[in-house]
């Protein structure tokens, strides 16, 4: 029976493929557009996408993929490879290193192997279920934090939320010693190797959080939706990773309420 231990190496091949294609384009102007959704796209994105795809299909029939750019196909398999391509599409776009490859292993709808690779800096983290994680090879290790009081978190954009989610947000961000913005996918990896406490996000799509969850806890760390949930495919977005348990559990006392400030 397989494991996902048994898709590390591809999961490596599937990161070689993509990380010559993006580097090439980054910091130049070639084939930047927007999707119907006036979310932007390049080439980059759909090029590195393609490889990763092509690779699947060759090698892994039988698995799934689901992928930012081009949807999904057999999503009903047991095996699912989840792809963002470029996390960060705006920072890449704009010269900054905060975006990353995402790869994704899910079975049977819960994320169990994942892959952040950021292909300018030639960093790597892997890790998931059975698999600890790493950071090019080396073991890569959540840092102690015990409450949200002495966390430095990261979130991506602080117009992430919206209504009861702004709220609650500001609640955690209010309570935590350094609130931080502007790190994507980059900012979990960070996590990971143990230079950040918490990420709080929302809105996310299964592309967005399906790697990132196995790489953390393969680090010792723990990621949940907002109500301390295991993340699967089908969870609203709303996500919460921390380095510690303890400031995990806070941060989640803090974002439902229940906790005063």
């Amino acid at each position: 029976m397989s494991s996902p231990r048994d898709f590390v190496d591809f999961a490596h091949r599937l990161a070689d493929a993509a990380r010559p294609i993006i580097a090439k384009y980054f910091r130049t102007s070639a084939g930047l557009s927007d999707k119907p959704d006036s979310t932007p796209v390049t080439l980059a994105d759909q090029e590195a996408e393609a490889a990763m795809r092509a690779l699947i299909e060759a090698e892994q029939p039988e698995h799934g993929i689901l992928g930012e750019e081009e949807g999904g196909i057999r999503e009903d398999a047991e095996w699912l490879w989840v792809l963002d391509p470029i996390d960060g599409t705006k920072a890449f776009a704009t010269g900054k290193h905060s975006f990353g490859t995402l790869i994704g292993l899910a079975r049977d709808g819960v994320p169990v192997l994942g892959v952040i690779d950021q292909p300018v800096l030639k960093e790597r983290w892997i890790g998931g279920e059975g698999v600890p994680t790493t950071l090019n090879g080396m073991p890569a290790r959540v840092r102690d934090c015990p409450s949200a009081s002495e966390a430095w978190m990261y979130a991506t954009s602080p117009y992430m939320f919206r209504g009861n989610e702004k709220t609650a947000f500001e609640r955690l961000a209010e309570t935590v010693k350094h609130p931080l913005f502007g790190t994507d996918c980059y900012g979990y990896a960070l996590l990971t190797s143990g230079f950040v406490d918490l990420v709080c996000e929302a809105r996310l799509k299964p592309w967005d959080f399906c790697a990132v969850a196995p790489v953390i806890q393969g680090a010792g760390g723990v990621m949940t939706d907002w109500s301390g949930t295991k993340l699967t495919l089908g969870s609203d977005g709303r996500v919460l990773a921390a380095g510690d348990a303890r400031c995990h559990a806070d941060a989640l006392e803090l974002l439902a309420g229940r906790k005063p400030l």
